[in-house]
């Protein structure tokens, strides 16, 4: 039995319960006008009955679409009846054949079928108008061409329908390949998301906890041996290291969102860029000693893009103090039509970038980590982020950054970040990154 239309299923099997529920409203006309009509009472009842009975059967074939095929069948065997009787009955009610093709194709499971019970049908209708009229060979003949006729347009319906089930079948098919293809993309969607989090938060894990964490090893290292001949720079040095201590649980507190994320908690990436790079390298000249010659004119940014300066500065500085054996760092700050561009030297003793692999000392990874797990003072594990990183974040502004070294050289750290909405290559950039996935709270102790 060919269940209900679903939305998606083709016009034709639409047209088929169209069909069958305009053929019900003209039976029920007919009734309507043998009740009101001028009839004699034997066939009034007669025809009521019938169509009571045949509305009966529709009903319980309707009401239980889960049974056996049977049910359906024997619905069609007391159609067959009722047009035939009621034929016989009555003049003109021949057209219910016509009227109920469509019950011929519904309650059937094979294109056979249909075929064989429609053609049941026409000769029902046949033989019940020839017997009321008079069994002679002309009125044989002429209800027997009009039966014939509607029996051919039956055919036509019972080898159009399983050619639109089959349409059905392959858009349901397709519906349910799409809800899968949809099901995997969003499952696709979430892993990815939930990677790029990851990686997000080991980045600021990597730009601030874990700095924080080598500069509070190295000042405890210095502070320890110097402890008994220079009891005033160890307590200057365990300043610092408190200091420093804080700033990382602040971060901490910001990472697991425990305080807000704009910046605002200790007001370190509030204000200009200038101010914020400045304070950074006031620190690490105190902490380290080494001499630090700035040019930081007021440059006006975003903050994501500050925050974005200051990672980068921080990186550079944990470089310069776990890798460059230098004296003398310089930081260059300057705007133009292009963009903002942050220049980061030192006297170190260089590396060739590219020779050595990603967290091996002396490589392109330097300040990746090191190559055993870890500088000496532990701080960041191999394989961490260093230069990738800031490579990374930048690239969420249209950025680049550019590395000059060489051994006995130094090296120079180029970090350029195009105006807002000016992409690297002249493009256009989106209105910028969204804050919450640039950085958390970006304090200026973390070297």
């Amino acid at each position: 039995m060919l269940p209900r239309p679903r939305r998606g299923d083709p016009f034709w099997i639409w047209m088929l319960h169209g069909w069958d529920v305009f053929s019900w409203a003209i039976i029920g006309l007919l009734t309507l006008v043998t009740i009101l009509g001028d009839v004699p009472a034997g066939d009034r009842y007669g025809s009521l009955a019938l169509v009571a009975a045949l509305a009966l059967g529709y009903a319980v074939v309707r009401a239980r679409p889960g049974n056996p095929v049977r049910l359906a069948y024997g619905y069609l065997v007391l159609l067959i009846l009722v047009l035939g009787w009621l034929s016989w009955l009555r003049d003109g009610f021949g057209v219910l054949y016509t009227v109920t093709l469509t019950h011929f194709v519904i309650f059937v499971d094979s294109l056979r079928s249909a075929v064989v019970y429609s053609g049941l049908g026409a000769l029902a209708i046949t033989l019940g108008g020839t017997l009321r009229e008079g069994w002679t060979a002309d009125h044989l003949t002429t209800n027997a061409t009009s039966s014939v006729a509607v029996y051919a347009v039956s055919i036509v319906i019972a080898l159009l329908t399983p050619r639109a089930l089959a349409v059905r079948d392959e858009r349901a098919r397709l519906r349910s390949r799409l809800a899968d293809a949809e099901q995997r993309l969003a499952e696709a969607q979430k892993r990815q998301g939930a990677a790029e989090e990851r990686e997000r938060i080991a980045r600021e894990i990597h730009d601030t906890l874990a700095q924080g964490f080598a500069s509070i090893v190295v000042l405890a290292e210095a502070a320890r041996a110097g402890l008994a001949a220079e009891p005033g720079k160890s307590a200057q040095q365990l300043r610092s290291i408190e200091r420093t201590a804080r700033d990382n649980l602040a971060e901490a507190r910001v990472l697991v969102g425990a305080a807000p994320r704009d910046g605002s908690a200790d007001g370190a990436a509030a204000g200009s860029v200038a101010g914020t790079l400045r304070r950074t390298l006031d620190r690490f000249a105190e902490d380290t000693g080494l001499t630090v010659d700035a040019e930081l004119p007021d440059v006006d940014c975003d903050q994501p893009t500050r925050i974005a300066l200051l990672r980068c500065t921080q990186e550079s500085l944990a470089n310069v103090r776990k890798h460059a054996e230098a004296s003398t760092v310089g930081v260059v700050l300057g705007a133009g039509p292009a963009g903002i561009e942050l220049e980061i030297t030192d006297d170190g003793k260089g590396f060739v970038p590219g020779a050595a692999g990603r967290g091996a000392p002396g490589g392109d990874g330097r300040g990746a980590g090191d190559a055993d797990g870890g500088g000496r003072d532990g701080a960041v594990p191999a394989g961490g982020f260093g230069l990738d990183g800031m490579r990374r974040r930048l690239a969420e502004f249209g950025g680049a950054l550019t590395v000059t070294s060489s051994p006995g050289e130094g090296t120079r750290i180029l970090v350029t970040v195009p105006a807002a909405g000016t992409a690297a290559d002249g493009g256009t950039l989106p209105d910028g990154p969204d804050t919450t996935r640039t950085t958390g709270l970006a304090t200026d102790g973390q070297v």
